[in-house]
């Protein structure tokens, strides 16, 4: 077997291996985040009733942090999809490529720094001494509202997550070697987190937002884990 042969053959299997890697991460991604908002953050937050919400977070402060946690996994998942698609994007066109992982990583930094609001509530309740010039119902009321503004933050990455995923999508259907029907899934979520320049209106369709996102990243994470990428191409 020549060198020639053996250099392109240890190229695939580096490519198949980098491909199952990002559907990997993409995938951790995903489920830490429906573990944290779904298991956790909406289980325990109670719209519009602080007192219920104190009440619960300090029942179950070892879940709620957990949940914390589970979204800094989270974000560190996302952090390292981001890095390892750039890479695997960047012949397509290097200079959107890096674009759309800066404004991936923007999203992500953003994400990020929202959840210390979403830890907050815990200092707050805790009982501190030097809180003790607020009353409970007022310490209650300060605790949801640091909720309400990690929620806000987190609408704001989905905007910076939403241009990520048009580029992206963009990249994919002009590439050769991944198939373009995931680009076009990626684009239309894309569009769907950009209705977040408007929070009613992306609140209003959130369900019918995730349920499309999902299946697109469903979609991609199939194709990199069992097919990974056309190699040649």
């Amino acid at each position: 077997m020549g060198t020639d042969v053996m250099t392109e053959r240890i190229a695939e299997g580096s490519l198949r291996l980098q491909a199952r890697i990002i559907g990997v991460f993409s995938l951790l991604t995903i489920l830490t985040g429906i573990f944290a908002q779904g298991f956790v953050s909406n289980k325990l937050v109670v719209g519009g009733d602080a007192a219920a919400t104190a009440a619960n977070l300090l029942a179950h402060k070892g879940l709620f942090q957990l949940g914390f946690a589970v979204f800094m996994i989270e974000m560190a998942c996302n952090i390292v999809f981001t890095a390892l698609f750039y890479d695997l994007l960047k012949p397509v066109s290097r200079s959107v490529s890096l674009v759309a992982a800066f404004l991936g990583l923007t999203g992500c930094v953003i994400k990020t720094f929202s959840r210390l609001f979403f830890i907050a509530p815990l200092f707050i309740l805790g009982g501190a001494h030097y809180l003790s010039v607020f009353s409970a119902e007022q310490l209650q009321a300060l605790a949801l509202l640091f909720l309400k503004v990690n929620d806000r933050g987190a609408g704001i990455a989905l905007v910076f997550f939403g241009f990520y995923a048009l580029l992206t999508g963009y990249l994919i259907i002009r590439s050769t070697f991944l198939p373009r029907i995931l680009g076009v899934l990626s684009v239309l979520g894309g569009l769907g987190w950009l209705t977040f320049l408007y929070p009613p209106l992306g609140s209003r369709l959130f369900l019918y937002i995730v349920v499309l996102a999902l299946f697109g990243a469903a979609s991609l994470i199939f194709w990199l884990l069992v097919f990974g990428v056309n190699e040649q191409r």
